[in-house]
């Protein structure tokens, strides 16, 4: 997993900064937050967090067949990098498509 520089802060830096480091989760999406050179927490803003929570409340009322037909349609791990949401949005609907015709 690889971290903007700017989304890093230390969990000291957060303990002793916090509304600092809020106020930086409010300009990028999420900090994450390192203990002992290692990912630790992830700090999200409230819209970050909105927008996470709504695709997992969907996520978890999907049926296992849909569940297993959606990830098919995703790329395998080598070209994961260059699959962004639309697509994901795109295959989803494909899928929904098919399923409302049959």
């Amino acid at each position: 997993m690889k971290f903007s520089t700017d989304a890093i802060v230390s969990n000291t830096d957060m303990m002793k900064n916090y509304k600092a480091c809020r106020d930086k989760a409010e300009t990028l999406p999420k900090i994450f937050i390192m203990k002992n050179n290692e990912p630790d927490a992830v700090l999200f803003s409230i819209t970050a967090y909105e927008k996470l929570s709504a695709l997992i409340e969907t996520a978890e009322q999907l049926e296992e067949d849909d569940i297993a037909r959606i990830l098919e349609a995703l790329p395998n791990s080598g070209d994961i990098k260059k699959y962004s949401m639309g697509l994901i949005r795109k295959d989803i609907d494909q899928i929904i498509a098919v399923d409302i015709i049959k």
